[in-house]
């Protein structure tokens, strides 16, 4: 039985999460209700990356350490007495490279949105992983938003189901496989598996990608810059909907958050791995058929 919190290494700096949450594990200023009690992080790792220069991480590294988390700039020393390790590297093309790193030490691992930035990096991971026996999974805190889940508890069977969100800009890379990932995964969570292809169509405000499915199902995920709201609407093919708007109001960190602890204690699987290297392959997809204005096959 775990007595003691579970000690947890932070991997980057260069992403809100990896202040957000520590402070949803040890930071009193934050509400009883939303706490998440279980761990506690104690070292992260800093380097700066395209998403975050010297003096955003300053910012970030000061709130860090009045919570009790060490910050510094030694790999081995951040993961030196870790039981768990949440890798939260906001930039996608250095994934492959810290989780190779912290694969060597067999801890359980929670990799942050997006999985990789491209799919042969994806499957490097899941062929590391595998060789090394590490447990991880990787999520959007979208996926449990709450709204959602009781839209899905409605019985409603998903045979279409339309998505809307926002969508970032990326220091680097795909903005569409950095920001896209959120509303993608929430599309994923609603229909499961069996996507054949993607086709994207870009204007003004952002972008709607069209997602057919192998058995006659479809999907739109509707993405607009600067519209920070996330809702969607499922639906079937007869005369059934349910609509739902994602309010937070239980905050999708913290719901995040539980799920990572759970799965850290070994009670949790997380996300079952094909979802997660479907959604990745969706937004390859989107990116190749957003390239070359064609519908693209989801392969992975």
């Amino acid at each position: 039985m775990q007595k003691e919190p579970l000690r947890v290494a932070i991997i980057g700096l260069d992403t809100s999460h990896a202040v957000e949450f520590p402070r949803l594990m040890q930071d009193d200023s934050v509400p009883a209700e939303h706490r998440v009690s279980g761990m506690r992080a104690t070292r992260c790792l800093r380097f700066e990356t395209p998403f975050q220069g010297k003096d955003g991480l300053d910012q970030r590294q000061a709130v860090l350490e009045k919570i009790g988390v060490e910050v510094t700039d030694d790999f081995d020393y951040a993961i030196g007495d870790c039981d768990a390790i949440l890798l939260e590297v906001n930039d996608p093309a250095l994934h492959w490279e810290y989780f190779s790193r912290c694969a060597k030490l067999g801890k359980p691992v929670f990799l942050d949105k997006p999985f990789a930035d491209t799919l042969e990096n994806m499957n490097k991971i899941i062929d590391l992983a595998s060789k090394e026996g590490v447990r991880y999974f990787t999520a959007s805190s979208l996926r449990y938003d709450l709204d959602m889940a009781e839209a899905l508890s409605s019985g409603i069977k998903a045979e279409s189901a339309t998505i809307w969100g926002p969508v970032g800009k990326a220091a680097s890379g795909s903005s569409l496989i950095w920001y896209g990932v959120h509303t993608f995964e929430m599309l994923e969570r609603i229909m499961g598996l069996g996507a054949e292809k993607v086709f994207v169509s870009p204007d003004s405000r952002g972008y709607v990608c069209h997602v057919v499915y192998k058995d006659g199902r479809r999907g739109v995920v509707d993405l607009t810059y600067n519209a920070y709201r996330y809702g969607g609407v499922i639906r079937d093919n007869a005369s059934a909907e349910c609509m739902f708007q994602s309010t937070g109001r239980i905050p999708f960190y913290h719901l995040l958050l539980l799920e990572i602890r759970e799965f850290f204690l070994g009670r949790s699987n997380g996300v079952d791995l094909r979802e997660s290297m479907e959604t990745m392959a969706m937004l390859v997809a989107a990116e190749r058929s957003l390239a070359g204005n064609s519908w693209e096959p989801v392969e992975y």
